[in-house]
């Protein structure tokens, strides 16, 4: 009762907190649209309760949108927007251009003499390296570090923060409404005006961060194999991050290149939700991002994954507990099926009372967590469940217990009262996320560049169709083993321990 109570007092207060912009429904949201002529997309919801407007720039190009060889580009070049611009950044860009340009020809030949191995010659390496250093410590004397983001600061602005994910890359800014023309004159010159300065350090930096979030990290290490097994031909099987050596090799010249390609105002959705007026946001966007080129339509991706056939598995050796992870191919945003899987991750893993917990962790005690969700996409994606055995219990009892779970699923109708306490969970989650400006400007951004953003006005409605009957009926259809990967995190040494005692009693014995 407590749950259902806090529930309709959520819905009550999201109705009076959005009173005055929403018309009718109360959960339907009423944003304006405008396109400029060079295809930028303008996306407005006003929100007039503080004198605040969240900002949000998303560009339709994320991991999916790569190729082998510049895996990790778009996360890389979400450190490069906030290097500057020809005017931001810089002392004097006049001076620091050659400096720049010296620089890429000094790392090319060094890159080319390091490459022919054992004849390399050591002694221009060290040379070049030199000459390197000094032209680095000129580029380091015309820096002018974080100045954007100083100058946001200064006026107010919080929230200044980027993301990467498969499908988009987000820059995000909450500033006073009275700050507006200065976001309009920075961001239309991060957009025109980039410059990749620090390129090499930054990249640096993105292996650095590789390094603690995946090759470190046995979830990032779990994770990275389980995609690059579940997926063989789609993009979505390399991480975000990108494939080690590919970082380490990217170029700054294809980084342009794509920068070009999919960083134009074509590929862009503009976000506002606050305290402004959707006229005026419209002039001051004219007057400082009409006059952006547009570009050809980036190629979209053509591959699709073929229908897996049977199940995989993968082993990753690592210091560490064990884990297990197991994906099923679902489909893209969109799908009617997808409001039924919500359902489904929701009643295996939300909270203390879901079915995982309840069976897993406090029934039978074989896992200390246990976790089930469905990642949404632009295309076909995946439903993933994580767990992690709880000693001495093993990952294959984990695995076992998890597919219990999931034929209880398939064979035995869920109950009218299960059902819609999922329900109101999964709305209670939906209205928090859009509880505030920040979170309605991201969710509008989020699901615009996956698909549109009245997803988010339709989700609602599709939601409280479901039925017990779709959630057995996906289950059936999707959680099956010719459709799963597995992926199973064994500790290094206790696995190497194994295949010595394995060895040792298949020596033969002595007469």
């Amino acid at each position: 009762m407590k749950k259902k109570m806090t529930f309709i007092l959520s819905v009550v207060t999201f109705a009076v907190f959005f009173t005055g912009y929403i018309y009718a429904d109360p959960l339907k949201l009423d944003v304006k649209e405008y396109m400029l002529k060079n295809g930028l997309k303008l996306l407005m919801l006003e929100k007039h309760d503080v004198p605040i407007v969240c900002i949000r720039i998303n560009y339709k190009v994320g991991s999916v949108d790569e190729k082998p060889g510049i895996t990790g580009v778009s996360h890389l070049f979400e450190h490069m927007m906030f290097k500057g611009t020809k005017m931001f950044g810089t002392r004097d860009y006049n001076a620091e251009k050659p400096l720049l340009d010296k620089e890429d020809e000094l790392v090319v030949k060094i890159t080319a003499e390091k490459n022919n191995g054992d004849t390399a010659d050591k002694k221009k390496i060290a040379t070049l390296e030199t000459e390197l250093e000094d032209v680095r410590k000129k580029l380091r004397d015309s820096v002018v570090k974080d100045e954007v983001f100083s100058l946001y600061l200064r006026h107010g602005a919080s929230g200044l923060n980027a993301s990467t994910s498969t499908d988009g890359t987000y820059y995000y800014c909450d500033l006073p409404e009275n700050k507006l023309e200065l976001w309009a004159f920075i961001e239309s010159d991060r957009m025109k005006n980039l410059v990749l300065r620090e390129f090499y350090s930054e990249r640096d930096v993105v292996m650095e961060e590789r390094r603690l979030r995946t090759e470190n990290s046995p979830f990032g290490a779990l994770i990275e194999q389980l995609n690059a097994v579940t997926f063989i031909a789609h993009p979505y099987r390399w991480p975000t991050i990108g494939w080690r050596s590919d970082v380490q090799n990217i170029t700054k010249e294809e980084t342009v290149e794509y920068f070009k390609r999919y960083y134009a105002p074509n590929n862009a959705v503009i976000v506002m939700v606050g305290d402004f007026n959707p006229n005026d946001a419209i002039k001051l966007i004219e007057q400082y991002f009409s006059d952006i080129p547009s570009q050809p339509a980036p190629p979209k991706v053509k591959t699709v994954e073929p229908e897996q056939k049977g199940e995989r598995r993968v082993e990753i050796e690592f210091e560490s507990n064990p884990y297990i992870a197991i994906s099923y191919h679902i489909p893209e945003i969109g799908h009617p099926d997808i409001y039924a899987l919500d359902v489904v991750s929701s009643l295996l893993s939300e909270g203390r009372t879901s079915r995982l917990y309840k069976s897993l962790i406090e029934g039978k005690r074989v896992a200390v967590m246990a976790h089930a969700y469905d990642d949404i996409g632009k295309y076909p994606n995946t439903f993933t469940f994580i767990a992690a055995p709880r000693a001495p219990h093993t990952t294959a009892e984990v695995e076992s217990a998890v597919y219990e779970e999931i034929e209880k699923l398939k064979n035995l109708p869920i109950s009218d009262w299960e059902l819609q306490k999922i329900k109101n969970q999964l709305e209670a989650d939906f209205i928090q996320d859009l509880n505030s400006a920040s979170g309605l400007a991201s969710e509008i951004g989020h699901f615009e560049v996956l698909s549109d953003w009245r997803y988010i006005n339709t989700f609602m409605d599709k939601l409280t169709q479901v039925t017990a009957a779709d959630v057995m009926q996906v289950t059936k259809k999707y959680l099956t083993k010719s459709n799963r990967t597995v992926a199973i995190l064994v500790n290094k040494e206790d696995n190497n321990n194994k295949t010595k005692e394995t060895k040792e009693n298949k020596k033969p014995e002595k007469s």
